[in-house]
């Protein structure tokens, strides 16, 4: 489905009369603004198009449920206090903006070389992120924040359905909380991967409702997880990084996965 017709679907469901829509064709997005407060949501048409292609009528009922809460949450005050089990971290790329579109600064810390972390109040339905002005209103500090959140992504569900292609064996944990790939956070978990694994484990986040984790144990493992995160990330909502990271020595490590030169030894001692 064209962008274009994506765009008609999401505005002839947009019935609330105080909201503005306007298309940028060049980045190919669409933007939804409330004109009582002047805020808005943009939502990107092209990473939208493989799900509307797969399932129409589901992706445009998401698709209004993601604006709807967005315009929603922008008006919402945070209120942090007795609502601390509710905080987590969430997993961006390093191009998402650390400031809001009305110029709030947002609370954030750097990572990897592909990814930021930013902080988040769960509020059902989805969350809003964190910024400095909500901290002092609510008298509490960075480091409180930071070190709650990492308590409670080691909360979560890590379920996870496994597949194995070519002697390797990939574990895809898609829960449908939207902290998916903040699991990559918990450092437990990504311990309990690399005593699992026989071979080399891999860790991706190509985008922010799924977390992809590798036990390459061949050189064709590479090929297969370098088109598998590619996919993924180019048909996530939220793209975060396409490129995948090696999990040694409690570090993550970006990987460039050329064809004409791999790995050749990724078994273990």
């Amino acid at each position: 489905m064209k962008s274009i017709q994506i765009k008609r679907e999401i505005e002839s469901k947009l019935t609330n009369n105080n909201w503005v829509t306007s298309y940028n064709r060049e980045q190919d997005t669409l933007r939804i603004v409330d004109k009582r407060v002047d805020k808005g949501v943009t939502i990107n048409l092209a990473n939208l198009a493989p799900k509307f292609e797969k399932d129409p009528e589901k992706a445009l009922a998401e698709t209004i449920n993601v604006i709807t809460e967005g315009l929603r949450l922008l008006t919402a005050e945070l209120e942090l206090s007795g609502r601390e089990r509710h905080i987590f971290p969430v997993i961006r790329s390093t191009s998402f903006p650390t400031e809001t579109s009305d110029g709030r600064q947002l609370i954030y810390s750097d990572h990897t070389a592909e990814t930021r972390i930013f902080y988040a109040l769960d509020q059902g339905g989805s969350y809003s992120l964190i910024d400095k002005k909500t901290l002092e209103k609510e008298k509490k500090t960075f480091d409180e924040i930071k070190e709650t959140a990492l308590f409670n992504i080691r909360s979560l569900n890590n379920e996870m359905k496994e597949d194995k292609v070519a002697g390797n064996t990939f574990y895809f944990l898609t829960t449908g909380d939207g902290y998916e790939a903040s699991r990559l956070l918990n450092e437990t978990l990504l311990k309990e991967m690399n005593e699992k694994a026989l071979g080399q484990l891999t860790v991706a986040v190509p985008h922010h409702d799924v977390i992809i984790f590798g036990d390459i144990q061949n050189e064709v493992g590479y090929d297969v997880l370098a088109q598998m995160v590619f996919q993924f990330f180019s048909e996530g909502g939220l793209p975060i990084t396409a490129l995948p990271f090696m999990y040694e020595n409690g570090e993550l490590e970006p990987i460039f996965i050329l064809a004409q030169k791999k790995r050749q030894e990724t078994k273990k001692d």
